[in-house]
C-alpha cells in the first residue's frame, strides 16, 4: 500500500473537502501529461491505479513487430517476450514506464497540473457551499471598507456589500458581526463572487423564518412584505391553523421575537398585520395604526378609495407619505386617501355625516413624530409606481 499517498489524500480531503476520487483522477491525468511531455506523445499511455491500496503503474501499449519503425508505439518480438514470453507478432505489449525517469520539466508540469486541479476543486467546493445559501441569510464579519463598499468575511469566502445594497446611514466597524441576505453567487476563475444585501425585503422574511418557529414550520405564512430599508417594514401574515394567532406568533411574548429582528435590523420599525383575501379588509389592516371609516376597493382595477377621520389623516399618510406608500406596496392597490371633510365635499359621504359622528372623535391627534395634519391639504394618492419613483 502506498501509505504516503494515502496520508496526503486524507489530509487534503479533510482540510479542503476534496474527495479522494477527484484527487486520484488528477494524479492519473498528471502522469499521462508527464508522459506526453517526456516522450512527445501519450496516446498509447495507460495509468492503472488501485483505488484501495493507492498503488499505481504506468504502461505504454506497444504493438509487437519484427522491425521497429516507431519506438513509441512498437516493440520487437525479442523485447516483448522479455516482458511476457507468451507475446507474438501483432500482439499488444504493456511496457512499464518508470515515472522516476521523467525529466525535470515533465515532473514540474505534472506537479503544476495536480496543484491546479486542487485549486479548481477548492473553488468549486466553496462555490457549491455558498450557492446553496443563495436567497438565504448568513452572518458575516466586517473586514474592511473598500471605497463605498464593505468586504465581509463569511467563513471560507469573502462577500461584497455594495453601496446600493447598504441601508442609508448604516456604518460598520471591522470585526463587527452582521446579518446579510445572499443576493447572488457567481462562479469566477478567482473563486465565488458573493453579492449580499442589507436592504432586500427577503432579509426580513428570512429573519422571521429563523426566529419564529411557526413561520419556519409553515403554520404561519408571510404573504407580503413592503420595506423601506432602515426606516419601516410592513409585513402581512396568515395562519393555516385557526388556533394560532399569526401576529402574536411573530411578535412573541412581550415582543421578544420581533425585538430580536428589530435589533438585527438596527432599530428598523416593523408593522405586522393580518392578511385577508378581502382587499378592503387587507387595505384597512395595511394602513394600521390609522383608523379607517370606509374602504371601497376595485380588485379589477387594483384601486381603492379610503376615507379616514379628519384627525387620522396625518397618521394614515405617515411621515413623508411613508405609511400610505408601504400600504400600497404591501397590497398592490393604488390607494386614494381622503379625510371626512374631503369625502363630504366630494359627495362620498352624506352632508350630514358629521352630525352623526360629532363627539366620537374629540381628541386631537399627532403622529409619532409630533406632526399634525394639514386640514387644507388636497387628497393624496399613493401607488407602487409612485413609491418606486421616489
Amino acid at each position: 500500500m502506498n501509505t504516503e499517498l494515502l496520508e496526503a489524500l486524507n489530509i487534503l480531503e479533510k482540510e479542503k473537502d476534496i474527495s479522494k476520487e477527484t484527487l486520484l483522477d488528477a494524479i492519473e491525468n498528471s502522469l499521462i501529461n508527464a508522459c506526453k511531455n517526456h516522450f512527445g506523445k501519450a496516446d498509447n499511455v495507460e495509468v492503472v491505479m488501485n483505488r484501495e491500496t493507492f498503488d499505481y503503474k504506468v504502461f505504454a501499449k506497444k504493438e509487437v513487430v519484427e522491425q521497429v519503425e516507431d519506438e513509441l508505439e512498437q516493440i520487437s518480438v525479442e523485447d516483448a517476450q522479455k516482458i511476457d514470453k507468451n507475446l507474438n507478432l501483432g500482439d499488444i505489449c504493456q511496457v512499464p514506464i518508470e515515472s522516476k525517469s521523467f525529466g525535470r520539466i515533465a515532473t514540474q508540469n505534472a506537479k503544476n497540473l495536480i496543484l491546479q486541479k486542487i485549486r479548481e476543486e477548492e473553488r468549486k467546493v466553496v462555490y457549491d457551499q455558498y450557492f446553496e445559501k443563495e436567497k438565504d441569510i448568513v452572518t458575516g464579519v466586517v473586514q474592511r471598507k473598500v471605497g463605498n463598499n464593505y468586504s465581509i468575511n463569511l467563513g471560507k469566502a469573502d462577500a461584497l456589500l455594495t453601496e446600493s445594497e447598504q441601508v442609508k446611514g448604516e456604518h460598520f466597524e471591522p470585526t463587527e458581526r452582521i446579518k446579510l441576505y445572499v443576493v447572488e453567487v457567481k462562479n469566477t476563475t478567482k473563486g465565488p463572487k458573493i453579492i449580499v444585501s442589507r436592504t432586500h425585503p427577503e432579509l426580513v422574511k428570512r429573519l422571521f423564518e429563523a426566529e419564529v418557529t411557526e413561520v419556519k414550520d409553515g403554520v404561519v405564512e408571510i404573504k407580503s412584505i413592503a420595506r423601506e430599508a432602515g426606516s419601516r417594514t410592513k409585513i402581512a401574515v396568515w395562519s393555516n391553523d385557526p388556533d394560532v394567532d399569526p401576529v402574536g406568533a411573530c411578535v412573541g411574548v412581550n415582543g421578544s421575537r420581533v425585538n430580536t429582528i428589530v435589533e438585527a435590523l438596527r432599530g428598523e420599525k416593523i408593522d405586522i398585520i393580518n392578511w385577508s383575501d378581502n382587499p378592503a379588509i387587507l387595505i384597512e389592516n395595511a394602513l394600521s395604526p390609522a383608523k379607517v371609516i370606509s374602504v371601497a376597493a376595485d380588485p379589477d382595477e387594483k384601486t381603492a378609495s379610503i376615507i379616514v377621520p379628519d384627525y387620522q389623516l396625518s397618521l394614515a399618510i405617515g411621515k413623508e407619505g411613508q405609511n400610505a406608500r408601504l400600504a400600497a406596496r404591501l397590497t398592490g392597490f393604488k390607494i386614494d386617501i381622503k379625510n371626512e371633510t374631503q369625502a363630504i365635499e366630494s359627495g362620498e359621504l352624506p352632508a350630514d355625516y358629521m352630525n352623526y359622528s360629532e363627539g366620537v372623535f374629540e381628541e386631537e391627534y399627532y403622529d409619532e413624530e409630533g406632526e399634525g395634519y394639514d386640514e387644507d391639504s388636497e387628497e393624496i394618492v399613493f401607488d407602487e409606481v409612485a413609491a418606486e419613483d421616489e
